[in-house]
């Protein structure tokens, strides 16, 4: 089984504030260890989704971003549309979330979650 690739420079990059809130997510939570996985998945109405979700440790042939205490973990199938992004939080009247600023989306659709590369 190969191990899990740890990349010293990131290929990925996440805000000042989406690490804050990614703190605050997991203290909530009661999080010790783990990290944050970004994925990539078919459907939407674009045709791919992002995903995000907890997980305790990553898998065998995933990326490993670390920003101090956070870790980020991502598929090697999910790396390939989400190389070169940015991680951020925005927060305004109608919407709070995390924001996907992806270089390599060609067409989005309104709610900015489904995308086309």
């Amino acid at each position: 089984m190969a191990e899990t690739k740890t990349i010293a420079k990131p290929e990925i990059q996440v805000t000042p504030k989406a690490l804050e809130k990614i703190r605050q997510a997991f203290a909530k939570e009661g999080v010790q260890g783990g990290g944050l996985r970004l994925g990539v998945v078919g459907g939407g109405c674009s045709g791919l989704s992002y995903q995000i979700k907890y997980e305790q440790q990553p898998r065998p042939r995933d990326h490993v971003f670390e920003f101090g205490d956070v870790k980020i973990f991502i598929d090697p199938k999910s790396m390939l549309y989400l190389n070169g992004m940015t991680l951020d939080y925005k927060e305004s009247l109608i919407y709070s979330g995390f924001s996907f600023e992806n270089p390599n989306v060609k067409q989005s659709c309104g709610c900015g979650t489904s995308f086309t590369v």
